[in-house]
């Protein structure tokens, strides 16, 4: 999806990447987040934090080295070839994004439904909203990447503001007791919430997507990476003071998918409610946008390489029909899953494929640059992220763990009737110097 004309410079892609980044994130996990790790939760959000910094630092390295839109897809075809591995990765690497998206289609939902007298036909009202707002950016990113950038910045000028006020106003009227360490529960627990947390950080990645559509990929990329992420961990950990300063744990838990709203109640009253749950529909609205864009554009890539059905690189309007697609697929896992499970199955997949790229950048590090010790450390710390929440998973809810194994069993499968169909062999990727 290569255009003439570059609509994403550095500022756009640090838009990009916050707009998908600050949607579900914290206004629907904060609540999920701290039911686990009460309020100690904005220790979570610094490791969650330095570990997407050094994915960030990881996927930057390679992306300045090999831009393209695939992002992921193309790095993992760079260190291990186009075969059987580097494709089931690759699906589940498409499959991660589609529920992630359905995470952030779920959030919408549940503020949406906020505006609503409390009664029985509160499930229907969310999955309507939450079904609607998919179908409306499916078509917006219809008509292309010069939309959808335009539409990025406005949105996150306003959701950053908006945290930023409550933040500042909820620090500035914070009760020390309620953050004492005396409250905190055990550090296991703190480190569990790396299952939830962590998400509310993985749409760092959909700046690598943009890569063919900036002038500058090998200077602009990495460091669109690291401001991106800086500026989210320190929204995130002050939010998590402002609400944890201003409201006891149970209200925070009780109050679950809207969290952050209930904790500008005592700051600013119901019109600080209302501004939060109005801000939290704007915010999970752009990051739809934004990760629709990131999933047309890796989706793409994977039917190019033959890991996906060439069906999803046909074109249909200004993009792929794989938009079309993925956005059925979204609206289904929706209605399926609940908030906990949709996010720890995200985070699982994603820590995964995070891990598995790390490791393949090792093979590359020559190529690419980078610091031996810092893609080492990313390695280390995404795969102890990801055994604490598959720790995690396993103690608490066995459906996800059937779910993840659904999802990798269907990623191996789609790969083995592919290779099958197209009679495909390992191809070593040799890239463009």
């Amino acid at each position: 999806m290569h255009h003439s004309r570059q609509p994403i410079g550095l500022w756009s892609a640090v838009a990009m990447g916050i707009g998908a980044m600050v949607g579900a994130g914290i206004f629907a996990l904060l609540g999920e987040a701290s039911a686990i790790s009460g309020s100690a939760v904005y220790i979570s959000f610094v490791a969650g934090g330095v570990i997407a910094l050094l994915s960030g630092y990881s996927l930057g390295r390679l992306g300045a080295r090999y831009p393209s839109s695939g992002g992921i897809v193309e790095y993992l075809s760079q260190a291990f070839g186009t075969g059987y591995f580097t494709g089931t990765m690759s699906v589940i690497l498409y499959l991660a994004a589609v529920v992630s998206l359905s995470l952030i289609a779920r959030a919408f939902g549940n503020y949406a439904a906020t505006f609503f007298p409390r009664h029985e036909h509160v499930p229907l009202v969310q999955n309507g909203f939450a079904v609607g707002i998919v179908v409306f950016f499916v078509l917006v990113n219809l008509r292309g990447p010069g939309d959808v950038a335009i539409w990025e910045r406005l949105t996150v000028a306003i959701k950053f503001l908006v945290l930023c006020g409550l933040a500042i106003a909820g620090i500035a009227n914070l009760k020390p007791a309620l953050l004492s360490p005396d409250n905190y529960p055990p550090v296991r627990d703190i480190f569990f919430s790396l299952a939830i947390t962590f998400f509310a950080y993985e749409g760092f990645r959909v700046i690598t997507n943009t890569a063919e559509d900036m002038p500058d990929p090998a200077r602009t990329l990495p460091r669109a990476m690291l401001i991106a992420v800086l500026l989210v961990m320190l929204l995130y950990v002050a939010v998590a003071f402002a609400v944890f300063g201003n409201l006891p744990t149970e209200r925070v838990i009780a109050a679950k998918d809207a969290a952050l709203a209930e904790a500008a109640l005592p700051v600013f009253g119901h019109i600080g409610y209302t501004v939060v749950a109005v801000t939290a529909l704007i915010a999970t609205a752009s990051a739809i946008n934004a990760n629709l864009y990131a999933v047309t554009n890796v989706s793409y890539q994977l039917a190019k390489d033959g890991e996906l059905p060439a069906i999803y690189g046909r074109p249909i309007g200004h993009s792929r029909e794989g938009l079309v697609i993925s956005g059925l697929l979204v609206l289904i896992l929706t209605l399926l899953f609940d908030l906990s499970q949709i996010a720890a199955t995200g985070s699982i997949l994603i820590l995964s494929i995070h891990t598995v790229t790390h490791l393949g950048h090792l093979k590359l590090i020559n190529e690419t640059g980078a610091s031996r010790l810092l893609i080492w450390t990313a390695i280390v710390l995404s795969a102890c992220a990801l055994l604490l929440a598959l720790n995690y998973v396993l103690g608490r809810d066995e459906g996800v763990l059937i779910i993840l194994v659904g999802f990798i069993l269907l990623a191996m499968l789609s790969e083995l009737v592919l290779h099958v169909l197209t009679g495909k062999r390992l191809v070593k990727r040799i890239s463009p110097r």
